[in-house]
């Protein structure tokens, strides 16, 4: 944590809060959660499904993605934005989590051993100058998308889209 009021947020760069890799299913009504979103419910704690995720209307998704969630107000605010959202749509509240105060993500010293491990898969590596150059939120996604049950196939693509690999 930078401070006692905020939280490590995603930087913007212009109007882009979407990553290439997540051009195919952003497109069409954002039928899955984007890295933004994910990277928020985070921040505040909830576990949102996909089955959830899909009976929201587009309003109420461009809503998730838009809502600041840096500041502590902010996050407790995100969080009851998200468990209203997900009672009205299906009739319960969504599932809690553990906040993780030290998240990989946010080291700039050490590059994440899960990330280093997908990366060897492709015979990359990825050092200390590179890993702290990213964005908290491409850090954020490297370390979902090399997760098991994640979309893996995403991997490389983000690797080459942050410029770790050509």
């Amino acid at each position: 944590m930078k401070n006692n009021d905020s939280i490590y947020i995603p930087e913007k760069t212009g109007d882009k809060i979407f990553f290439d890799f997540e051009e195919d299913f952003i497109e069409k009504n954002i039928k899955c959660i984007p890295m933004i979103v994910r990277f928020k419910l985070d921040a505040c704690g909830i576990k949102l499904k996909l089955s959830e995720w899909t009976r929201m209307t587009i309003v109420e998704r461009d809503l998730l993605i838009d809502t600041s969630c840096g500041t502590k107000l902010e996050i407790k605010k995100y969080h009851l934005l998200v468990q209203e959202i997900v009672s009205k749509c299906t009739g319960h509240e969504a599932k809690i989590l553990f906040i993780d105060n030290k998240p990989a993500w946010a080291d700039i010293k050490k590059v994440s051993d899960e990330v280093n491990e997908k990366a060897k898969e492709f015979g990359w590596q990825i050092n200390v100058k590179e890993w702290k150059h990213l964005s908290n939120l491409q850090r954020f996604a490297l370390l979902k998308l090399c997760r098991p049950g994640h979309e893996n196939k995403n991997f490389p693509i983000a690797m080459k889209e942050f410029k770790l690999v050509s």
